[in-house]
């Protein structure tokens, strides 16, 4: 597929233009803002993983820099990301279920210093 990527140097949004001949497109406009000022980007790509290599990912250290098991909102940025690397076998909601979780921890939090 032809799609190119920019960044808008006006409204300073990521767009993605469809372009089937880029000689006779002539100037791509931003669709958010209309701006001429589009500067081209890579375009994010990503490649299938063995579950191997997806597993020997999460075991490695280097995938904790910066948990701080002590605070909440660190445990659950990393647990997103722990499930964006399982994708569907952390199943549907994960998401929501981690934000769920640091939301009854916090609450449980403040109970505990107003006791």
């Amino acid at each position: 597929m032809p799609i190119y990527e920019y960044i808008c140097q006006g409204c300073h949004k990521r767009v993605s233009l469809l372009i089937l001949n880029p000689k006779t497109y002539g100037i791509p406009q931003c669709p958010n803002c209309g701006s001429e000022k589009l500067e081209r980007v890579m375009s994010r790509f990503r490649t299938p993983q063995s579950e191997e290599r997806r597993m020997e990912k999460l075991a490695d250290p280097s995938s904790f820099a910066g948990l701080d098991e002590n605070d909440p909102a660190s445990v659950a940025k990393w647990a997103k990301k722990m499930g964006k690397e399982l994708g569907d076998e952390a199943g549907d909601g994960f998401d929501e279920m981690v934000d769920q979780t640091m939301d009854e921890e916090v609450h449980k939090s403040k109970d505990e210093e107003n006791v």
